[in-house]
């Protein structure tokens, strides 16, 4: 008998789950290096990142609904496109979103003790971890907690930057060294997309929540929309009083913004506020990737030992741990800007191979008006590529990896590598 989840979760649970994705990230982390790329085009930077997650959002509800299982495009993949695909989206996630779990860790400790980062990290892991042991509900009741005082953190930031002190009040930054081009507008927009793909997180709950053809579709949709907002407010006020060059090298956006707004006295408070979003983020993090793994692992593509479900508890636990022991393992060696955009790479084409798979809806099945996932397939193979240089040799030489170890695997089974 094949072991199920309970469903436990309701819509709101689910929005907050990937919103402490999305604002954990996407706030605290990825602003800066995607106004390097960008400059002054930002804005339109963000906008365009938003509109492929509004694609890839569009495209994975649909799929969710139809498909309400744990694993998210790895189980889609499989039952539309074949399970070699089901298999790259599921290797791309749990790579990408494993490095994606090391950077907030790392980002938790370099805002608490910078000196300490990876002790605090590991131990942010650690303790994150245990707290999935204990249940899915304990996880989305401190996701809950987590939400809201980031959310009224930011509102202060927002304050600060569009009602503070003059704009551009910040001492004189050097200018880009080159204009801005349509291809760092591009790159910028990917950079970006790494902090709108917390709503992954909703799809691979889909054995967890209740009434998923309705809850699921909905989450997603509230959660990007109320993350949207959010990153359009924090860009105008960090461009108004830090101006692009500025920003762009920024190693803590944020916070210079309150300072130089004249309200030097809310920095320990967004310090405080980006160390709890990282933690946010990165409980939301490790319990999509752990259902990930436990999806593969039920269809045999990551090793049997992890296909097991608690008794009492009923969560993955075993995948649990494996994730947090990787985890661990890249908090020793990762570069916090380097695993964004190698988790960028992984999450646009994992994102590409859902779009993929809801174009072959048919309109019995819900499928959404095909220039959706036309548009998402499109701009995310062009965002992927689009990258820093070794963001994109790195996610190559990984997804070259993971098909070299499905080839394998399947000559050993003796089967077609379809």
């Amino acid at each position: 008998m094949v072991p199920k989840l309970a469903r436990r979760l309701g819509t709101a649970d689910a929005v907050v789950v990937g919103l402490s994705a999305m604002i954990g990230a996407g706030v605290f982390a990825a602003f800066a290096p995607a106004a390097s790329a960008a400059g002054r085009w930002l804005p339109a930077a963000l906008a365009l990142a938003a509109v492929v997650a509004f694609c890839n959002a569009t495209s994975s509800a649909r799929l969710a609904a139809l498909y309400p299982d744990s694993g998210g495009t790895y189980v889609y993949g499989r039952r539309r496109l074949g399970p070699f695909w089901g298999y790259l989206a599921g290797w791309g996630f749990v790579v990408g979103k494993t490095a994606s779990c090391a950077a907030m860790a790392l980002t938790f400790g370099a805002y608490v003790a910078p000196d300490l980062a990876r002790p605090l990290a590991v131990g942010a892991v650690v303790a994150l971890t245990v707290l999935n042991l204990f249940g899915v509900q304990r996880s989305a009741l401190a996701a809950r907690l987590i939400v809201a005082l980031v959310l009224a953190v930011l509102a202060a930031v927002v304050a600060a930057g569009l009602l503070g002190g003059p704009a551009l009040s910040a001492p004189s930054a050097p200018l880009l060294a080159q204009a801005v081009t349509s291809w760092d507008v591009l790159q910028g927009a990917g950079l970006l997309f790494f902090a709108f793909a917390g709503y992954a997180r909703i799809a691979t709950l889909g054995e967890e929540v209740r009434d998923p053809r309705r809850t699921i579709p909905l989450a997603i949709l509230l959660a990007l929309g109320v993350t949207f907002v959010v990153y359009v407010l924090v860009a105008l006020a960090t461009l108004r009083v830090l101006g692009p060059a500025r920003l762009g090298l920024s190693q803590a956006p944020l916070v210079d913004t309150v300072t130089w707004a004249g309200a030097a006295w809310l920095a320990p408070v967004v310090k405080a506020g980006a160390a709890v979003a990282a933690l946010g983020a990165l409980l939301a993090l490790i319990l999509g990737v752990s259902r990930t793994t436990f999806a593969m692992a039920r269809e045999r593509d990551l090793p049997s030992l992890l296909d097991a479900v608690h008794p009492v508890r009923q969560v993955p636990h075993r995948a649990e741990l494996a994730v947090g022991v990787a985890v661990v393992a890249l908090v020793l060696v990762a570069d916090l800007r380097g695993a964004i955009g190698f988790s960028s790479f992984g999450v646009l084409v994992y994102y590409a191979v859902a779009n993929a798979c809801a174009f072959t809806l048919t309109s019995q099945e819900g499928a959404p008006p095909k220039a959706v996932p036309v548009v998402g397939l499109l701009l995310c193979a062009v965002l992927a590529f689009t990258l820093p240089m070794e963001s994109v040799v790195a996610g190559v030489a990984v997804f070259a990896l993971g098909a070299g170890v499905w080839a394998l695997r399947r000559r050993r089974r003796g089967s077609p590598a379809a």
